[in-house]
């Protein structure tokens, strides 16, 4: 053994090593320098002998100090040693035990469906809001199911390639694949039912758009006739002003059937902002088209001024046009105002907000159409007292003007729509205090809620949950005194660690279900949440 000196003032300690008792358990064992173990109560002959080579000086020292020592050597020094498991190391073999799902196991392995009818069958919680369990399968029986139909590993990695291969050259037709599909629906078109996005224009937004397009369509083809007989320059910008507006009105109609496409695997969002994108460029469109020719055969018209024939026809057409571009307008104006009220927003806020961006073009448009038509007869009306062209060049600066403000806000709006803007503060408070009221919650942090357009939001925040409401819930749904009987039969780590393991899993389950109890509340009391990523913290 080894000895150790420690010296305090007039006292000298000695401890002797050669034998160390540890504690483990409530039961003491001790154990040599020569690595033999030996009870606490069972005499060692190298405690006498350590004891034996002690120097003689000490020994020369006041009663005292050797009764301290003494004591201090018949008292063995006991060490707590806490019980941990070790590590384990999780291997390739080890995640074997993972699921799959059946789909993933036909895909990636290359079975049928007859093929998984023989493996285990696991009822798990499903993810999806529309089924409360879905069926999984061991990836190793699928792996080992795979071997057995294919035969070895390398000809499953040939089927894959050969699949993959496949895969590409589809791609590569997809062109011929979608002309094949549409003559697919065509001729089983009366076998089907109807198409759902034909009604999208008999009611709503579709159906504001449709008129738009019919009424403004016919008031370009009656102005530009209007134009050819008196060469007027205001009636010349209006009618490239109806023109624009046909054909940003089409592009809306466009933008509609787009957005009531399914979602797919590259558009897992769907389509919906496809509204956004129609009115943007509508917008744009309006610019270039509208305001840009309106202002260049007004400056024309300033520099080379020219005689206006007779406005009588230019005047009813006018009137013509200011009725039907009214009529549009009051429908566009009854349906925002029926869509405001369903949201519980003000008109002004529902425009602002670009809360149906089809709509939205249409009010706009029609009424830049009736003031523009006002500027015009204005203009035409100073032209025929006076005798001069400028009034009427002037006009057609004016209608050029008025075509540029509603294009610039019509950008503003969709680009601002287009970026993923935030929802009111009022309605991200009352999905926070509703998460925030709820017991297994504990905090929040990182909220956000984004507007992906066409009352569709995006909830996405970190929860920090209550690990002890969560085990509470656990709990309420199993026989106690089962779960008793089960904790007293533990005696050894093994069955200890067998046990938190079942019970481990059935809470993490449980922490699971109230995510997703969290996130149908969160759709059902705001209908306007489509999409809750909760985190968890």
């Amino acid at each position: 053994g080894w000895q150790t000196l420690v010296k305090s003032g007039s006292l000298s300690y000695v401890l002797p090593c050669n034998r160390l008792p540890v504690q483990l358990m409530s039961q003491v064992r001790v154990y040599t320098s020569n690595g033999q173990k030996k009870d606490l109560g069972s005499e060692d002959t190298n405690v006498s002998r350590a004891e034996d080579t002690v120097p003689k000086g000490a020994a020369g020292q006041d009663a005292n100090s050797a009764g301290q020592k003494q004591s201090f050597l018949k008292q063995p020094i006991q060490v707590k040693v806490k019980a941990v498991l070790k590590k384990r190391e999780y291997g390739p073999k080890y995640t074997q035990n993972n699921f799959i799902t059946g789909v993933r196991a036909i895909n990636e392995f290359c079975l049928k469906s007859s093929d998984l009818d023989q493996l285990r069958k696991i009822k798990r919680r499903s993810p999806h809001d529309d089924t409360e369990t879905f069926t999984v399968y061991l990836r190793s029986d699928v792996e080992a199911k795979s071997l057995e139909v294919w035969g070895s590993p390398e000809a499953l990695a040939r089927e894959r390639k050969r699949r993959k291969e496949a895969e590409i050259e589809y791609r590569e037709n997809l062109f011929r694949n979608q002309r094949l599909l549409r003559e697919y629906k065509e001729f089983f078109g009366n076998t089907k039912p109807r198409s759902s996005t034909a009604a999208m224009f008999l009611k709503g937004p579709g159906k504001v758009v449709m008129v738009a397009i019919c009424i403004n369509g016919l008031n370009f083809i009656f102005k530009l006739l209007a134009w050819v007989y008196t060469g007027s320059a205001s009636m010349f910008s209006e009618a490239i002003h109806s023109l624009a507006d046909t054909c940003n009105q089409a592009l809306l109609a466009l933008g509609i059937s787009q957005s009531a496409r399914t979602p797919d695997p590259s558009h897992p969002y769907g389509f919906t902002n496809m509204r956004y994108i129609a009115s943007l460029i509508s917008g744009v469109g309006i610019f270039m088209m509208g305001a840009g020719l309106s202002w260049y055969h007004g400056i024309m018209g300033l520099l080379h001024p020219h005689p206006i024939e007779s406005l009588l026809w230019a005047y009813c057409i006018l009137a013509g046009s200011l009725v039907s571009e009214g009529a549009t307008l009051l429908v566009a104006i009854n349906e925002i105002r029926r869509s405001a009220r369903a949201k519980g927003l003000s008109f002004y806020q529902y425009v602002v907000q670009s809360r149906d961006p089809s709509t939205n073009v249409v009010l706009l448009e029609d009424a830049a159409a009736v003031l523009s038509v006002a500027v015009a007869a204005t203009c035409m009306g100073l032209t025929s007292l006076t005798g001069n062209p400028y009034y009427d060049s002037l006009g057609s600066l004016g209608v050029g003007t008025l075509l540029g403000t509603v294009s610039a806000f019509l950008i503003y709006t969709n680009t601002e729509a287009l970026l993923g803007k935030s929802i009111q503060p009022e309605q991200l408070q009352r999905l926070t205090e509703l998460l925030e009221s709820d017991a297994v919650v504990r905090a929040i942090h990182d909220v956000k809620a984004t507007d992906m357009g066409m009352s569709k939001v995006r909830f996405k925040a970190e929860v920090d949950f209550d690990g002890r409401v969560v085990t509470r819930s656990y709990l309420e749904k199993q026989d106690i005194e089962q779960l008793l009987q089960e904790i007293q039969q533990v005696k050894t780590l093994e069955e200890l660690e067998a046990f938190m393991l079942k019970h481990g899993e059935n809470i993490i389950d449980t922490l699971g279900a109230e995510v997703d109890r969290l996130e149908k509340d969160l759709k059902q009391r705001n209908p306007d949440v489509r999409h809750v990523d909760l985190e968890i913290l």
